[in-house]
C-alpha cells in the first residue's frame, strides 16, 4: 500500500452502489462459536480483514479447522474442543479476537498466551481477566493489558460471576460464550451500570442462539447461560454498519445517492443509529451521547465539522481506549484543517464548525487506526489538499475503502 494519499473533493455528489465488507462483529462471533461448535458449519457474506484473519488463524492454531472457499467465505469445523497452540496467539489489535479467544482459551488442554502489537498491549484487558478467574479459571496479565497467559483445564467450574464493563462490552460477550461451555448454568452480571455499547452484547447472544446456544437475560443487567456448548449451523452475515456509515457520510456531505444494498433499518448492529444523525448532519442536535454507537463517533464527528452549529459528543471516554484515543486523534486531525475545529473537554468532543473559506490542506496522522483513517479521509472529500497518511491501515476491517471511493467516483493521488 501506498505511504499516503491525497484526496480530491469531487465536486459534485456521489452516486453509485457499493457493497459494504461483512460486520466485522458478527464474523468473528460466529468464527468463534463455530469453532466451539460440533460439526462443519458455513459463514456467508463475512468479512475477511485483517481482524478476521487474527481469529481464524488462532483457531487454526488450536485445532479447529477453518477454510475460505470464497472471498466472502468461510467453513469451520470444529469438535467442541480447543486444543493449546504450539505458539503465543499473536492477534494484532483484534479487540474482539483478543477478548473472545482469552476466555476461550479456558476449554483448552495446556496454556495459551494471547499478544498482540504495541496498540493492543495499551488496551485493557483487566476486568475479564478478574472475571475469569471468579470462574476458577487460571489467568494473568501483568499489566493489565496484553499479553494474558491462560493456563487452560478443558473447562471452568464457576457458576456465577461479575464483570466491570465500564470500558468494553467485549467482557460480557466473552464470558457469555464461553458459559455454555460449562457443566452447569452460568449466571453473568454486570457490576455497576457502566457498560459499553449494549447492542453488541444483543449481537452477542442473537449469534449464541443462532449456533444452538441457551441464553437468556435477567433484567438489563445480568444473563443465565445453560451448558450444552453449540452445535454447527450456517450463518449469513450482514454488512457492516460501521462501515456503512461512511458511506451514508459520503452520500450526505456530497447531495449524492449510494446504494448499498440494504437498507440501514435493515443492520442490526448499533452503530446504524448514526444514520439519522448522518443524513440530517448541517442540524445536528447540540449533543450527542455516543456511547451505545461508539465506532460511529468518528464518522458523525467529521460530519459535524460541517454543520451549522457547535456539537458535543458525551459518553465516549471508552475511545480513549480503543486502537487509539480516538477523542484525542479526531480532536487534533480535525483542528489539522482549521484550528480549534474540534476541541477534548474532558473525556468529551465538542466539534465547532468554521466557515469553509477558514478550512486548509492537511497531512492527517491516522495512528495506525482504521477509524480515523476513514472519517477523515470524508473531510477530503470537501476540503482540498486532505492527505490521509498510512492508508492501508484501513486493511483492519475494510480493506476495500479506497476501492471503493474510487469506483463512487472519488479521485486520488498516491504518495510513496
Amino acid at each position: 500500500m501506498t505511504d499516503a494519499l491525497t484526496i480530491l473533493p469531487p465536486g459534485r455528489p456521489l452516486r453509485g452502489r457499493v457493497s459494504p465488507p461483512g460486520s466485522k462483529s458478527i464474523t468473528n462471533r460466529a468464527l468463534l462459536l463455530a469453532g466451539l461448535a460440533v460439526g462443519e458449519s458455513r459463514l456467508t457474506g463475512a468479512l475477511k480483514s485483517d481482524d478476521t484473519r487474527h481469529m481464524a488463524n488462532a483457531l487454526r492454531a488450536m485445532g479447529v479447522a477453518v477454510e475460505e472457499p470464497e472471498d466472502t467465505g468461510f467453513v469451520v469445523r470444529g469438535s467442541g474442543r480447543l486444543r493449546a497452540p504450539a505458539a503465543a496467539l499473536f492477534l494484532g489489535n483484534a479487540g474482539t479476537a483478543v477478548r473472545f479467544l482469552t476466555a476461550a482459551a479456558a476449554l483448552a488442554g495446556g496454556e495459551v498466551v494471547l499478544d498482540g502489537d504495541a496498540h493492543m498491549r495499551k488496551r485493557p484487558i483487566a476486568p475479564l481477566v478478574e472475571a475469569l478467574r471468579r470462574l476458577g479459571v487460571v489467568a494473568e496479565a501483568p499489566t493489565g493489558c496484553p499479553p494474558v497467559t491462560v493456563r487452560g483445564r478443558g473447562g471452568f467450574e464457576g457458576r456465577e460471576v461479575s464483570v466491570d464493563a465500564g470500558l468494553s462490552s467485549q467482557y460480557v460477550s466473552a464470558l457469555l460464550m464461553l458459559a455454555a461451555c460449562g457443566a452447569h448454568p452460568v449466571r453473568v452480571a454486570l457490576r455497576g451500570d457502566a457498560i459499553g455499547a449494549r447492542g453488541y452484547i444483543d449481537l452477542t447472544v442473537a449469534a449464541m442462539r443462532r449456533f444452538g446456544g441457551v441464553v437468556e437475560a435477567e433484567g438489563g443487567s445480568a444473563w443465565v447461560v445453560q451448558p450444552g456448548g453449540y452445535r454447527a449451523a450456517e450463518l449469513h452475515v450482514e454488512p457492516d454498519a460501521s462501515a456503512a456509515t461512511y458511506l451514508w457520510a459520503a452520500e450526505a456531505l456530497t447531495g449524492g445517492a449510494i446504494d448499498l444494498g440494504v437498507a440501514a433499518g435493515d443492520f442490526t448492529q448499533p452503530d446504524a443509529a448514526a444514520y439519522p444523525l448522518i443524513r440530517d448532519f448541517r442540524h445536528l442536535p447540540p449533543v450527542i451521547d455516543g456511547s451505545q454507537m461508539q465506532d460511529a463517533v468518528p464518522t458523525l464527528a467529521a460530519v459535524a465539522a460541517f454543520g451549522a452549529a457547535p456539537v458535543r459528543f458525551t459518553g465516549i471516554g471508552n475511545l480513549r481506549v480503543k486502537e487509539c484515543d480516538r477523542v484525542h486523534a479526531m480532536a487534533t486531525e480535525l483542528s489539522r484543517l482549521s484550528p480549534g475545529l474540534a476541541v477534548e473537554d474532558g473525556d468529551d468532543l465538542v466539534v465547532t464548525p468554521a466557515p469553509r473559506e477558514g478550512f486548509r490542506a492537511a497531512r492527517i496522522e491516522t495512528y495506525g487506526d482504521h477509524r480515523i483513517a476513514m472519517s477523515m479521509a470524508l473531510a477530503g472529500l470537501m476540503v482540498p489538499g486532505v492527505t490521509i497518511l498510512d492508508p492501508g491501515c484501513v486493511a483492519k476491517t475494510y480493506p476495500d475503502y479506497w476501492r471503493d471511493l474510487g469506483r463512487l467516483g472519488v479521485e486520488m493521488r498516491a504518495e510513496g
